[in-house]
């Protein structure tokens, strides 16, 4: 247990390090000894600590040139863990309902602010969607941004890819029908039609993705 924790102490450490030196993704980071003398720690529980960082993808050691800190967007931690979590439909399911039920939060947020009825981004949605593309990811995720919960957008974006990103693909012409009402209860604020529009759309992707 005492390992354990002073393994985690080390992980806590070398974050802080990261953000007070303001290093960035990209960025060289220092070496082991330089980290050892920093954080006056042993070399070999600071190895396993750097070891696990870059099995996680949140460091990349380059041979040569040292070791440099990774953007944390791209790695792969989340779709590594859903092939063991998400081996049964419920599990599946209660990701798929989770996300959703963040969405749906968004969009009550959105119809409770009459600033953001007067926007024009309503327009510019319904241009986007009757141009040659337009992603499903682009709309749901502008969608939380507007929403102003920053830390629903995070677990927004976990959650979107824990359930295989739904949201990966272009919209289709056959969805476009759907989406057209959840814009226009959006712009009017009338919440319980967004809503309702909203779950339409989601449980039609939902079949497909079945």
């Amino acid at each position: 247990m005492n390992q354990s924790k002073r393994y985690l102490d080390i992980v806590k450490e070398i974050r802080d390090m990261i953000r007070q030196e303001k290093i960035r993704p990209g960025d060289r980071i220092p070496s082991e000894r330089e980290l050892a003398e920093k954080l006056q720690v042993g070399r070999s529980t600071l190895r396993e600590a750097l070891r696990s960082l870059e099995l996680l993808g949140l460091i990349e050691t380059r041979r040569g040139e040292g070791t440099f800190l990774s953007d944390h967007r791209n790695h792969k931690l989340v779709e590594v863990l859903s092939t063991f979590i998400l081996q049964d439909n419920q599990s599946r399911k209660d990701v798929w309902e989770t996300r959703l039920m963040h969405e749906i939060s968004a969009i009550q947020s959105i119809c409770q602010n009459k600033a953001l009825a007067e926007l024009r981004i309503w327009d510019s949605f319904k241009k986007r969607l009757e141009g040659e593309s337009f992603q499903r990811a682009d709309f749901v995720r502008e969608l939380m941004v507007l929403s102003g919960n920053r830390l629903s957008l995070k677990i927004w974006f976990l959650l979107h890819q824990y359930s295989g990103s739904p949201y990966s693909h272009e919209v289709s012409e056959d969805e476009k029908d759907l989406m057209l009402p959840i814009l226009d209860a959006l712009e009017n604020q009338q919440e319980e039609k967004a809503i309702h529009a909203f779950k339409s759309w989601s449980e039609w992707i939902e079949k497909g993705e079945c």
